[in-house]
């Protein structure tokens, strides 16, 4: 998969334990940041997130591994999970962008631009007629990254507006 600098996207194996280290590691980062709601997440939840992936057969995840260190570990530095589904209305694959993290500290540094052209490129191997996401409003590094790979909000007939994303815990 892509390189950047010293940094390698691979595709998460869930059945591979550095790979699974990587998801936790990413996702913790993720959670604990302010756009992925400022918290740690579970041990618990750390601990089923890749059994409960495994189940899910549509699931897609990519993992930017820092290998500028030489001979050491690669750190994980960026992650990005989708899920496969289906656009109704052209009958076709799409591919849904869950989740899109970098680390902090190897922000601005095209990390998420190549696991955006990754993520693409799987798309267009799946047959998916497009990718959709989310984003917060005040995210504006990342919508600004989003818009300059094409994605624009979702509209059917402009006087309806955009569509909104909403949830409902249970």
């Amino acid at each position: 998969m892509g390189e950047s600098s010293g940094i390698r996207i691979k595709r998460i194996a869930l059945d591979n334990p550095e790979d699974v280290r990587g998801l936790q590691v990413m996702m913790n980062e993720y959670a604990s940041d302010i756009n992925g709601g400022g918290q740690l997440l579970s041990e618990q939840v750390l601990a089923a997130l890749p059994e409960t992936l495994a189940m899910c057969p549509t699931y897609v995840g990519l993992l930017a591994l820092d290998e500028s260190n030489g001979d050491a570990q690669p750190e994980p530095v960026g992650l990005l999970n989708a899920f496969w589904s289906v656009s109704t209305f052209k009958a076709k694959r799409l591919l849904n962008v869950h989740d899109l993290a970098v680390k902090s500290s190897h922000r601005r540094k095209g990390i998420g631009r190549v696991l955006l052209n990754e993520i693409q490129a799987v798309a267009v191997s799946l047959g998916c007629c497009k990718l959709t996401l989310e984003v917060l409003e005040h995210n504006l590094g990342a919508k600004k990254l989003y818009a300059e790979h094409g994605f624009a909000p979702y509209k059917l007939d402009p006087s309806m507006g955009d569509a909104r994303f909403l949830q409902k815990n249970l």
